[in-house]
């Protein structure tokens, strides 16, 4: 892999980046609500306040003057002013993003953990007694909501069993391995939650990934020279199928955050996507706009590493 074609992706994402910023400010700018709806409502506010609050943010300037200002703001790091809770959206994600990641990243590697080598032991032996089970688990697995898995881990692990707690909480006291217990404990279901709703998915696509290898011919040379069927799966069939899965992976990013969102209402994990949903109830367009905008980055992101990872798996792409 060239360093050229490196540098070129990452000069592909910025106007991607850029195209990304636009749409999202100009369907905010454009969509219904006013954060100071409610300020302007208040008799004890004289209108001359509400009047100088609105030319303060610039709330009546055009929509193509408020992204331009809110462009060069960003790039000087002024992320915006939150009106709901008084504080600066850099302070606001940088205080909520850490934990999304950690809980996305966990669910999914857990997904992958599970995806990959139950497909592909599914793939190499289809029509089995295992395949039937591990397909008819997958469709359950991401047939179901994960608002519903969610609230039926609550009920069996936390109020029928108590083991587990219902909430996350951030002011847990205690040091030392007691802390970490702690958190890892009320990690579990939401990361349980979100990485066997993806490991569901995966499954189907690894085995149908590796069905599709399994025939080619230089799977049945690399038998035929002798090798033994652990290689032939490792070094042969494995590799060539995480191609399209990798893809897969990348593209469903969007989908992962979506459930993240619904997650961690549901076990109130303080993170990015309850932020998201609170500033959208209360109309708090400059934190809206910032997440968004933080989630579209990171699906880029991925993308790009996505295709990083194309050139591992198969030495045949070129980076050109």
């Amino acid at each position: 892999m060239s360093r050229q074609y490196v540098i070129r992706r990452i000069l592909l994402m910025i106007p991607s980046i850029f195209g990304i910023s636009v749409v999202l400010f100009t369907v905010l700018a454009l969509a219904p609500g006013d954060p100071f709806s409610e300020l302007a409502a208040n008799p004890a506010i004289p209108p001359e306040v509400a009047a100088a609050l609105r030319a303060k943010f610039g709330l009546d300037d055009p929509v193509w003057t408020r992204y331009y200002h809110w462009l060069i703001a960003m790039l000087h790091g002024d992320w915006g002013f939150s009106f709901a809770s008084r504080i600066n959206v850099e302070t606001l994600i940088l205080q909520r993003l850490p934990t999304t990641l950690v809980v996305i990243g966990a669910a999914q590697l857990l997904a992958i953990v599970v995806a990959l080598p139950v497909g592909v032991l599914a793939g190499t032996r289809p029509y089995s007694i295992f395949d039937q089970i591990a397909n008819t688990l997958a469709f359950v697995g991401f047939s179901l909501p994960t608002f519903f898995t969610g609230l039926l881990l609550i009920l069996v692990f936390s109020v029928q069993l108590d083991w587990l707690p219902m909430v996350y909480r951030t002011d847990i006291s205690g040091a030392g391995w007691q802390w970490y217990w702690e958190q890892f404990k009320q990690s579990i279901m939401p990361i349980a939650v979100l990485g066997l709703f993806q490991g569901a998915s995966l499954v189907r696509y690894v085995r149908s990934a590796v069905l599709d290898v399994v025939r080619l011919d230089y799977v049945t040379t690399a038998r035929s020279k002798g090798i033994g069927e652990r290689s032939v799966i490792a070094r042969h069939i494995v590799r060539t199928a995480l191609i399209p899965v990798v893809t897969l992976v990348a593209l469903q990013m969007p989908v992962i955050f979506g459930g993240a969102l619904v997650t961690e209402q549901i076990f109130r994990v303080p993170g990015i996507g309850s932020l998201l949903i609170s500033a959208m109830l209360s109309n708090d367009t400059p934190v809206v706009m910032a997440v968004t905008f933080v989630l579209s980055c990171l699906v880029v992101f991925f993308n790009f590493i996505a295709d990083i990872l194309y050139g591992w798996l198969d030495p045949r792409i070129s980076y050109r």
